[in-house]
């Protein structure tokens, strides 16, 4: 996919990309994670590295861990198999393999790699992998159909706010999200959506009220999983619409009001993306209790009382 003229501005406003090894994935992870209706389970997260995604989406920081050309051939079953090397056994019932681009493009996961990458999925009985909703297809199929264990697909919603939608330069709109959906929902593929808090164009005192609604939507059309993201500055873009009044960063207060109204959605599995949340503007004194409160619901699916301050007066 050529580049647009918008994607060129976008990507002109970065900072220099730090230099990204093909042959090593760039982090791994485990963590508990809480799934539908209550179940919780152990996921191991690979951050593969990969070619950058083509579609150049405004609020986008994952092009810092990308390559700047094609993945090469054999680059990412090394990768996973480093991981899962090192890591002791028993092995987690989940792997999600995030290649912060879309697993369904040829220039990011070159085909001839998917049936090492199936062999090595082999021991978990779900599998997670990311795309944009332009290229969930057929290929999914033939994924699915390699792996012993269930296929999830994350698709970025990110937000229904129409006039969000339109400046997001994502190239999706909400009917190829529904037949990426429907798609996924016929062939017995799990859903899991990506969900942004703080969008640019959405006004800071809307921006909780947008983020459930995209939520809300999201269960509805079947999603498993459902990640609050809160938007992060730093790649350029954002903080060109912040001068221009049209990007406000996401406040901590804010991921609590969005998770609190959103977890008991249900059969969704809702949780507050906690990544870098030490970003989010928040009191110095409170913050770790805070912090500390989303991690229970995010795996208990239930609210909470909120955590009381002196400091900074919040209740």
């Amino acid at each position: 996919m050529s580049l647009s003229g918008e994607d060129q501005r976008i990507r002109s406003a970065r900072a220099p990309k730090p230099k990204v090894d093909p042959w090593l994935a760039h982090g791994a992870v485990i963590e508990d994670e809480r799934r539908p209706r209550g179940v919780t389970e152990r996921a191991l997260t690979v951050f593969l590295s990969g070619a950058e995604c083509p579609f150049t989406c405004s609020f986008c920081d994952l092009w810092r861990w990308t390559l700047d050309g094609p993945t090469p051939p054999g680059a990412l079953p090394t990768q996973l198999r480093r991981v899962l090397e090192s890591l002791e056994r028993p092995l987690p019932g989940r792997l999600k393999l995030y290649n912060a681009s879309n697993f369904f493009d040829h220039r990011a996961v070159p085909p001839e790699d998917l049936p090492a990458l199936a062999d090595l999925a082999g021991p978990f009985v779900g599998v997670t992998v990311e795309s944009h909703a332009n290229l969930v297809g057929p290929p999914a199929l033939d994924f699915a159909a390699h792996i012993p264990g269930r296929l999830e697909v994350a698709i970025g919603l990110e937000t229904i706010h129409p006039a969000a939608t339109a400046h997001l330069n994502k190239r999706m709109d909400r009917a190829r999200f529904d037949a990426a959906a429907d798609f996924l929902g016929l062939h017995g593929i799990d859903l899991r959506v990506f969900v942004l808090l703080g969008a640019p164009y959405v006004a800071p005192q809307e921006s909780v009220e947008w983020t459930v609604r995209t939520a809300e939507y999201a269960a509805q059309r079947g999603a498993a999983a459902i990640a609050l993201i809160p938007v992060r500055g730093g790649n350029g873009e954002l903080e060109r619409l912040a001068s221009q009044g049209h990007f406000t960063p996401p406040t901590l207060a804010q991921l609590e009001e969005a998770l609190d109204r959103s977890v008991e959605l249900g059969p969704a599995a809702v949780a507050a993306d906690l990544w870098d949340v030490d970003r989010l503007d928040a009191c110095a004194e409170c913050r770790p209790r805070r912090v500390e409160r989303l991690r229970r619901i995010n795996l208990s699916g239930r609210s909470e009382a909120r955590v009381t301050c002196p400091a900074c007066g919040s209740a």
